[in-house]
């Protein structure tokens, strides 16, 4: 029988990467004929933040592991050691959607269904990250059905200390890994957890070593993990070190390798796991499961992209050019002035902008 293509379209991927790699069994051997399909971004100059045609091909990808008989799993990754995702292009950002609201409008649009796409995608998805997912590479990423990340990983938000507001799907979905309180400090405060703090809140599902001293794997060094709480009874387990402690971290750190061995064999033995299970049970499962995300998404996200659209006449023009364009130093307005210029009524206007911003200061 001849079988049917369901893709929309037939891609050649230029902006990521897609991948079918032969799944692992249990047992560590590769089973014929069945595959997981990486889609990889590959953008890690600018820490793999996803550009507007990058976003098209992330979508198209999702479309064709879903349609693709042979894929068990998808791994949704990236190129490099240092980041998973940071979210959207800032050059982009700064330099063509910045005071642009019916252009961003459509780019929202477009990242809208990106979201959907890992959401509803029909195969497991996996995050495997390997560095920093901030911003909305946190969003994309908590989209996924697990997460397996390197020690050295950081999670968090960036929106409003940059101009823009988490709402590309973390104010939908952090709450449900962390509760509301540890939500709302994260999505305000833009203060990123490690990926220790990140496991034992709930917020993936298991992290590896990945640095390499002397032909030994160990633990991020510039994070506390011989102790669970300070005198006070503060859980320190996983917050960054300080101090004395910090500079004895870096000074070991300086002796390590990065090897995503260890990284990579977690996310087989998931992969395996998830190959021994019926897949329309397990597809029905998550399906069920993602229901919980898809409540608050579906509900908010169309609000959502027009309010970040109208937005970008305001605060995001002024954070995201200033993070872009001022010195590496001073990449954010100067928020005292700002709330003492709006206080006094002051209307937005390019001179304001002037006025708070690194890039124009003298």
């Amino acid at each position: 029988m001849q079988l049917k293509n369901h893709n929309l379209t037939d891609v050649r991927y230029s902006e990521i990467l897609y991948e079918k790699r032969p799944v692992r069994n249990t047992d560590g051997s590769l089973v014929d004929g069945l595959y997981n399909a990486w889609i990889i971004l590959n953008n890690p100059a600018q820490y793999n933040s996803y550009t507007t045609a990058a976003i098209k091909q992330i979508i198209l990808a999702f479309g064709e592991a879903s349609n693709d008989r042979s894929v068990v799993n998808v791994v949704f990754t990236a190129v490099g050691e240092k980041a998973f995702c940071t979210g959207g292009n800032t050059a982009e950002y700064a330099e063509y959607y910045s005071g642009n609201p019916q252009e961003y409008s459509q780019y929202m649009r477009l990242f809208n269904d990106m979201v959907s796409a890992i959401l509803k995608c029909e195969k497991p998805v996996i995050n495997r990250v390997n560095g920093m997912r901030i911003g909305g590479g946190q969003e994309i990423g908590m989209a996924a059905d697990f997460t397996i990340a390197s020690d050295l990983a950081r999670f968090g938000q960036a929106g409003p200390k940059h101009g823009s507001a988490a709402i590309g799907g973390a104010t939908d979905f952090l709450h449900l890994f962390v509760g509301l309180e540890r939500a709302m400090a994260s999505l305000t405060l833009c203060e990123p957890w490690t990926a220790h703090q990140a496991y034992h809140l709930g917020l993936i599902t298991d992290l590896a070593p990945v640095l390499v001293v002397d032909g030994e794997f160990i633990a991020n060094p510039l994070v506390i993990t011989d102790r669970f709480a300070d005198q006070y009874g503060r859980i320190v387990f996983g917050t960054s070190k300080t101090g004395e402690e910090l500079a004895k971290g870096k000074e070991h750190m300086a002796k390590a390798t990065i090897d995503f061995r260890k990284l990579d064999e977690a996310v087989d033995r998931l992969s395996a796991k998830l190959l021994h299970t019926f897949p329309n049970c397990t597809a029905k499962t998550l399906s069920e499961v993602r229901k919980k995300k898809l409540e608050h998404w579906d509900k908010n996200k169309e609000s959502s992209r027009e309010w970040l659209a109208l937005n970008m006449m305001t605060e995001a023009r002024a954070g995201f050019q200033a993070f872009h364009f001022g010195p590496k130093d001073r990449r954010e307005v100067d928020f005292i002035l700002l709330r003492r210029r709006l206080a006094e009524g002051t209307p937005w206007s390019e001179a304001l902008q002037h006025e708070i911003s690194p890039q124009f200061s003298k």
